[in-house]
């Protein structure tokens, strides 16, 4: 930056004046961002950040399309594209279209010609190019389009200006900063009345935290339809990159029939080929609702329930032909026109040809259709009230109830399933041996206790227990049960069918040796797991709480004891893989990157001997440029900043890997070790660790040079 410029600028003396107050006061960046972290001179010095605002557009009888907008900080200083005034030179990029009276969708000003192998030319909308742009001083500019608009275009239709760019701050050891913007406008100078509104970036970044695309700079929903409308062709497949095409499918992924029977579905752009055909939903792509939210405030919020399509069903159901009716129970269709007929947004019953009813899930029934409970699952639930007979060397009796939804009791001759669990001490689980029985579940005990349970006729039941607190346990321990329940759920209709599910694991905590009660430290919570997997229920619909999942994946625990039966003749011939919960959840969640950054694949041999190898899952935070492999929010799953905190724990338990680099491993390390999987990473988790410990917290943990937080900041 260059002082002397600056001084000769007329009002930067009130732009370094207004700089100065705001560097008395705290900043604000949040901790996903790398400008949180940084030197505070430099900080105030930058400003980091990006913000495009639109304030004015105008389309004149020839058809030139000028919009004004200008560069701001997040504080909202004026910033110099050129980098001459202000860090960071500022790149930006102008997209132009209009949404037809008749029509929802947009037509493009802007477009750009793509060749390919399955289409030779198409005219795809992008970017304009060679427009002129004026600098009005202040941080304001005007640009005026290129491309101009059809003869004889409509004054009356909603047009809009999108314009999305990015600020490089790479010369302050900072990231490039990404901003999008779009602006809607009358030509005539009416008021916009008709959008394209149908679901709000906020439901996006739910799963995606920043949905952004094409290296970072295309920012939301708004902007990204513009583009992704039906003119929009992949020249190499053929397929239509329409957004309600585009984005059911990528959704759908792995099952699209067409995928199942053994094809791809690949999108092919100027970044290269993006094959989606490993995508799975976490959310379950039934939930309709998960994206299409009706509390966000879209203005065509109830769109996909309203106006059924061919090209938005066909899209999941791409084994459907509507030309020929094949696969669709309603004939061919030539139009939408009946669409709607059949589909209607809510029917009576769940399972119809509703747009609701189609796509329930059978255990959300009670969600969609709580005014026909005659019609649902009864549900199941299991409320752990006391545990009595509990100190060290004795058997701890149960008492809990068992209910359905209604409060009305359940038989236990009724019950698929019912089991409880105990474990402890809460330090740290793992390394309890209840008895030598025992030993193929290290650190646990689970009862099947559906015969040896006795209740009452109000649902009031107890279990005793045959495994005893060991004798010489001390601190709490804990109990946690899980059971399931089978339903005919419609019967005597066409709809009829069973339905199995589970309950929500209770877990309750007990002293056997009359210390105060002190439950194992909370790391994530199930209602962060449910943001992306709304209903999480693993091992058949028996376990659905995280609470009681450690108890099992406990660092001592591996697959060895389903591994013996392994159906892939590699996986019998391996060493078991350790399955202690921060080893396994995050080398699931980091499932691309754990391969592509040099490390095995993670397989587990669950039940059955059956293979499960998590190589091939995406995590769908996207990066800020847009990349879903990227794992760095720590906070979308752990809680009261565990990541960062429990550092400074001790007295946790090593992890038994015997297919990692280190065997064992420390606490510390083995969940750094979920996603650092390379030789050098190991390294440094060894010269970290001595026989007193790890010492991890004294460069990592809270006012170290490399925080956690700081060095998974992206942004």
């Amino acid at each position: 930056m260059r002082f002397n410029n600056i001084a000769r600028k007329a009002g930067i003396c009130l732009v370094i004046a207004v700089s100065l107050v705001a560097a008395q006061q705290k900043h604000h960046y949040s901790p996903r961002e790398k400008a949180f972290y940084a030197d505070a001179a430099t900080v105030e010095f930058v400003n980091p950040g990006l913000a495009i605002t639109v304030t004015g557009a105008t389309i004149v009888a020839n058809g030139t399309i000028t919009v004004q907008y200008t560069l701001t900080d997040p504080t909202g200083l004026p910033l110099d594209s050129a980098g001459v005034n202000t860090p960071g030179t500022i790149s930006t990029s102008f997209v132009a279209g209009y949404i037809p009276n008749s029509q929802e969708q947009y037509t493009a000003y802007t477009t750009k010609v793509a060749t390919g192998t399955a289409i030779a030319s198409v005219n795809q909308p992008g970017a304009d190019s060679g427009g002129t742009t004026t600098v009005l001083g202040n941080g304001a500019y005007q640009y005026v389009f290129k491309t101009q608009v059809p003869a004889g275009f409509d004054t009356t239709a909603t047009n809009t200006i999108g314009i999305y760019g990015s600020r490089n701050l790479t010369a302050y050891s900072l990231p490039t900063n990404y901003a999008s913007t779009t602006f809607n406008f009358v030509p005539n100078g009416a008021k916009v009345t008709h959008t394209r509104d149908v679901i709000e970036t906020a439901s996006c970044n739910q799963c995606h935290e920043q949905l952004s695309a094409h290296g970072g700079s295309r920012r939301g929903v708004n902007l990204c339809v513009m583009c992704h409308q039906p003119q929009n062709v992949d020249p190499n497949s053929g397929n239509t990159v329409d957004f309600k095409y585009f984005i059911h499918r990528i959704h759908m992924g792995s099952s699209l029939p067409s995928v199942v029977a053994g094809g791809t579905f690949a999108i092919t752009t100027s970044f290269g080929v993006s094959n989606y055909s490993t995508v799975i939903d976490p959310a379950n792509v039934q939930r309709c609702e998960v994206c299409h939210q009706q509390t966000t405030g879209a203005a065509q919020a109830t769109a996909f329930m309203k106006n059924p399509s061919r090209v938005a069903c066909g899209s999941c159901h791409d084994d459907v032909n509507f030309i020929t009716g094949k696969n669709h129970p309603g004939g061919f269709q030539t139009d939408d026109t009946e669409c709607a007929n059949c589909h209607i947004p809510q029917g009576e019953t769940p399972f119809d040809a509703s747009i609701k009813g189609a796509h329930v899930m059978t255990t959300d029934t009670p969600a969609f259709y709580a005014q026909n409970p005659n019609t649902l699952i009864s549900g199941i639930n299991v409320v752990i009230t006391g545990v009595t007979n509990n100190k060290a060397g004795s058997a701890p009796v149960v008492a809990f109830t068992l209910l359905d939804n209604n409060k009305n009791p359940i038989a236990l001759s009724a019950l698929g399933s019912l089991s409880f669990t105990m474990a402890g001490p809460t330090t740290d689980y793992g390394y309890t041996l209840f008895g030598a029985a025992n030993a193929a579940t290290p650190g646990y005990v689970t009862e099947t206790a559906n015969t040896a349970s006795k209740c009452d006729t109000k649902g009031n039941c107890t279990y005793a227990f045959t495994n005893i607190v060991p004798a010489k346990a001390a601190g709490t321990y804990a109990i946690g049960a899980e059971a399931r329940i089978t339903q005919t759920i419609l019967a005597g209709t066409t709809s009829s069918q069973s339905v199995e599910y589970g309950a929500f694991n209770p877990v309750t905590y007990f002293s056997v040796d009359g210390s105060p009660v002190a439950a194992r430290r909370t790391i994530v919570q199930m209602t962060n797991c449910n943001t992306c997997h709304v209903a999480l229920s693993e091992h058949g619909t028996l376990r659905s709480n995280v609470e009681y999942c450690v108890m099992c994946h406990n660092p001592s625990n591996t697959d060895a004891s389903t591994r013996a039966t392994a159906t892939v003749a590699s996986d019998a011939a391996a060493p078991p893989q350790g399955i202690n919960f921060n080893l396994l959840v995050h080398r699931i969640h980091d499932g691309v990157n754990v391969t592509a950054n040099g490390g095995k694949p993670f397989i587990v041999v669950g039940h059955g001997g059956s293979h499960n190898d998590f190589s091939g899952v995406l995590f769908p935070g996207l990066s800020p440029t847009g990349s879903p492999t990227d794992l760095a929010n720590c906070a979308f799953c752990h809680v009261n900043s565990s990541e960062q905190n429990d550092l400074s724990l001790t007295g946790l338990n090593a992890v038994t890997d015997p297919q990692g680099l280190i065997n064992p491993v420390q606490p510390i390390s083995s969940a750094c070790s979920g996603c650092h999987v390379d030789i050098p990473a190991a390294s440094h988790f060894l010269a970290g660790a001595t026989t007193l410990g790890e010492s991890c917290a004294v460069c990592h943990g809270t006012g170290g040079a490399f925080t956690v937080d700081s060095v998974h900041a992206s942004y």
